[in-house]
């Protein structure tokens, strides 16, 4: 297979842990047979200071010709410390989105047997833990307008707004996901509160009668964010809005015990965009100790969501499971052992593919 990959390395570790993913995905197009082509673009901080634009046209095109997008990370902390700022990285993300029409965020949460332990939760609670939200990401309060502050600057306002058409696309993936796995779905809002969340709830449950397998739930997105540490194995699919599901991943994605463990997926209807779910750490940045495993693992939910190259996505997953339980980790997840540098682990990652699958 030819496959046209866009590289998005952006800001602080994300051009190393990048580079690791790509290492892998050379691997397994050596091994497979695939024929593979790059092309990298610039977003994010170091996109604005190359054009101004956290988001350049040069960019949207390279992304758009593309089959997937293998995204790293955005963020500086000269942005972050100026909330004058008129332009932002994090603008180029959200035009990003808009512009490739990536409305579905997907966030899987596992566990790794070797690493359960590193968890801030209680043995019974986490392990076997596997559940996957499926987040809207081009609509509500992050794109909703109007937007602004009053004259005086004393008052701020954003818009919430959401479509049926938006929650229909996005609540089919999560009932298709569900079929595929536990038959288990978690509609998530505020609908005790919020007309938009009352709309997502009346939206899914009229879905609901189309896929009569599905066991379907309601649950308010305060009582999901106590049950994710309470009892994050009652959990299988669950889908949500933007603001609330940005919130919530965040939550899960610590239970696995190390946020660089943790792949996702950004899907529409042509482009689809795999980036690691951790930010661009810029302490770490330069200093090859930044963990690439979430980047990697990225890549084999890309051969899986982008190519449908199941055995591809499993020979990844696989050589990752075997770094962990073989100790070839870096100092972030080492606990005191030998720890390996970020480049180390590419390397390694890559030759094992080669070599075991």
């Amino acid at each position: 297979m030819e496959m046209n990959i866009a590289l998005l390395p952006g800001d602080g570790i994300g051009p190393e842990v990048v580079a690791q993913a790509v290492k892998v995905v050379k691997a397994v197009g050596q091994k497979f047979g695939h024929k593979i082509t790059f092309k990298e673009g610039l977003v994010g901080a170091c996109a604005i200071d190359a054009t101004g634009d956290p988001y350049p046209d040069a960019t949207h095109e390279i992304c758009a010709a593309s089959n997937a997008v293998l995204f790293g990370a955005i963020g500086d902390p000269k942005y972050d410390n100026d909330p004058k700022a008129k332009v932002r990285p994090e603008q180029g993300l959200l035009r990003m989105r808009q512009k490739l029409g990536l409305f579905a965020n997907v966030r899987p949460t596992f566990t790794f047997p070797s690493l359960v332990h590193k968890s801030p939760l209680k043995l019974d609670r986490v392990e076997g833990v596997d559940f996957v939200f499926f987040r809207e990401l081009t609509g509500g309060v992050y794109f909703g307008e109007p937007r602004g502050r009053n004259e005086q600057g004393t008052k701020a306002f954003d818009t919430n707004v959401y479509s049926k058409e938006e929650i229909v696309r996005l609540a089919r993936m999560g009932f298709e996901a569900a079929q595929k796995r536990r038959k288990l779905l978690t509609c998530v809002d505020k609908a005790n509160v919020m007309a938009t969340s009352r709309l997502w709830r009346e939206t899914v449950q009229e879905l609901a009668n189309e896929y009569p397998d599905v066991k379907v739930e309601y649950e308010f997105v305060d009582a999901v964010a106590m049950r994710l540490i309470q009892w994050p194995k009652a959990y299988d699919v669950l889908i949500t809005e933007n603001l609330f599901g940005d919130i919530l991943t965040d939550e899960a994605s610590v239970i696995s015990g190390s946020m660089g463990l943790m792949p996702s997926a950004s899907l529409g209807s042509n482009v689809k965009l795999f980036e690691p779910i951790h930010g661009s750490y810029p302490q770490a940045a330069g200093k090859d100790i930044a963990n690439p495993l979430a980047t990697v693992l990225s890549a084999a939910m890309m051969f899986d969501y982008a190519f449908d190259l199941k055995e591809e996505a499993e020979a990844i997953t696989g050589v990752v499971n075997l770094s962990l339980a073989e100790g070839v980790v870096t100092e972030d997840i080492a606990e005191g052992g030998k720890s390996y540098k970020t480049s180390e682990v590419g390397d390694w990652l890559a030759s094992k593919v080669i070599k075991a699958y």
